[in-house]
């Protein structure tokens, strides 16, 4: 199985913990990010997630995240310097990254901010 379709299962993983746990349906459009946004806000409620759990809800989220950035923009999942993530039109992007700051507890991420980001980053590129 390559990247993308592990990827891929992992994201397919991360909707369905989300319905059972939290309620919430994902449908992998960019608004249902707002939607896992609010589930990491639940998570959040005690704290900053740690150890296993930071882990497993980063790489969750991450996956979800970069699956539906791919649908809305095209591109595909690569390995960076180790790292798995997004490119897109010339521009990557690690939504692993994002996820763990977020469920980490650092302030102003979201993981609809960083889908919606994209566009404009590529749009400043071309100029």
């Amino acid at each position: 199985m390559g990247i993308g379709a592990t990827l891929q299962s992992v994201a397919q993983e991360c909707v369905r913990l989300v319905a059972d746990a939290h309620g919430r349906d994902l449908d992998y459009s960019l608004e249902s990010l707002t939607a896992l946004d609010e589930v990491c806000e639940r998570l959040l409620a005690d704290g900053p997630l740690a150890d296993q759990r930071l882990n497993l809800w980063s790489h969750l989220a991450g996956a979800y995240t970069g699956e539906v950035c791919l649908r809305a923009y095209g591109g595909e999942w690569i390995e960076h310097n180790g790292e798995n993530a997004i490119s897109i039109s010339g521009l990557t992007g690690f939504p692993f990254s994002t996820a763990y700051r977020l469920l980490g507890g650092e302030e102003g991420k979201s993981l609809a901010a960083f889908a919606r980001g994209i566009p404009v980053v590529l749009e400043h590129s071309r100029k």
